[in-house]
């Protein structure tokens, strides 16, 4: 393929629980089961995403903490290839004592885009997955990003954490190097059709963020919520589940908008 970087993509949101990591998870296998290459950096101390891939964190030498607390340390160093498509490089618990560090010892935030950016490496998507919360592992992500999706469960509080989000990308534009970085969409979560709430709350998204939020809900499924525990994505243990079908239609729509 012989392509450099052209998106680099950070999944976040200040609440847990809204499928972040199930979103990295499975747009990365979409979109490498493509063709596409693709690179994972899972940036979360409880490295699930990490674990999703048959890595065990806490065995690991090297792990994206790595990237962030020593300047002379390489992608090619740490990342682990998964398949022809896809490499990773993998989260740790380390990671918390990282995002300590980096604050009180003023760390420089913008070491992770410095590896992304001047390795450009022959990957068509970077993908980073990031902890619950808005901390400076998040921001160290988002400095390094071209774009952000924003999965936003379905529920009372969703357009808060979607707020929350909103106001980081904007100090990062203007105070912190990366003017440049957009919402590439908001990604609704866990909807159900038939609740009343659900709906509203995806009409207030909408009305909130015309244009920007995928008209690809992922919807509330049990085959979503079992396939990790079965140690696969979706995509893989159920792929004619509804949650694995909104998957693919949004990896197709990130595909097409690339294209």
């Amino acid at each position: 393929m012989g392509k450099t970087v052209t998106a680099i993509m950070v999944v976040a949101n200040q609440k847990g629980g809204v499928g972040k990591t199930t979103t990295v998870l499975n747009l990365a296998l979409l979109l490498s089961q493509q063709g596409s290459r693709v690179l994972l950096v899972d940036l979360d101390p409880q490295a699930s995403l990490t674990a999703a891939l048959g890595l065990d964190s806490y065995r690991l030498d090297r792990s994206s903490f790595s990237l962030l607390m020593y300047p002379e340390m390489t992608l090619t160093r740490i990342m682990r290839t998964i398949s022809s498509t896809l490499a990773l490089v993998p989260g740790s618990v380390d990671l918390a004592a990282a995002a300590i560090k980096m604050v009180q010892e003023q760390y420089p935030l913008n070491r992770l885009r410095g590896v992304l950016r001047q390795s450009r490496f022959t990957f068509d998507y970077v993908l980073v997955d990031t902890p619950p919360g808005l901390n400076v592992l998040t921001v160290a992500a988002l400095i390094a990003a071209d774009s952000v999706i924003v999965p936003a469960q379905c529920s009372h509080d969703a357009i808060q954490g979607v707020r929350a989000l909103q106001d980081v990308i904007a100090r990062i534009r203007s105070a912190m190097g990366n003017p440049d970085l957009k919402l590439r969409g908001v990604l609704p979560t866990f909807f159900d059709p038939e609740a009343v709430y659900a709906r509203k709350v995806l009409e207030e998204l909408h009305a909130l963020l015309p244009g920007q939020v995928f008209d690809t809900p992922i919807p509330y499924d049990v085959m979503v919520a079992d396939a990790p525990h079965m140690g696969k994505a979706v995509v893989d243990y159920a792929p004619e589940s509804l949650g694995a079908k909104a998957y693919r239609r949004l990896a197709e729509a990130i595909g097409s908008a690339k294209d």
